[in-house]
């Protein structure tokens, strides 16, 4: 294991020799660190938005291959948060059994218990 001086440790040679621990150097080194976590933060959130396209494209081929299911889910993404709010309201209906399809179905269901 030999020794191997770091990019970081040039960097700060650099520095030193060239402002030599001033105000000028501190400031320099912060804008420095600031712009590279800025860009980092725009990689993920990139990274993310790609992932989350992908697992849509994923769910919309799922939706669209289910027998029964809704297809006008397919374009979810692209409703107005109004839309979105009565979508959720239904679907929370649907879920608690409170639907007019879970209607029919229990009245199908008497019915033919009746018979």
């Amino acid at each position: 294991m030999g020794f191997r001086p770091s990019i970081r440790r040039y960097c700060r040679l650099a520095s030193y020799w060239t402002f030599r621990f001033s105000d000028t150097r501190q400031l320099i080194i912060n804008t420095g660190t600031t712009i590279a976590t800025f860009l980092m933060v725009f990689l993920i959130q990139n990274t993310q938005n790609r992932d989350t396209r992908a697992l849509h494209a994923k769910l919309d081929e799922l939706i669209v291959h289910i027998v029964g299911a809704d297809n006008k889910l397919v374009t979810a993404e692209d409703l107005s948060d109004e839309q979105l709010a009565k979508l959720k309201t239904h679907f929370k209906k649907l879920g608690n059994g409170e639907s007019s399809l879970s209607r029919r179905q229990k009245a199908k269901r008497t019915k033919a218990k009746a018979r």
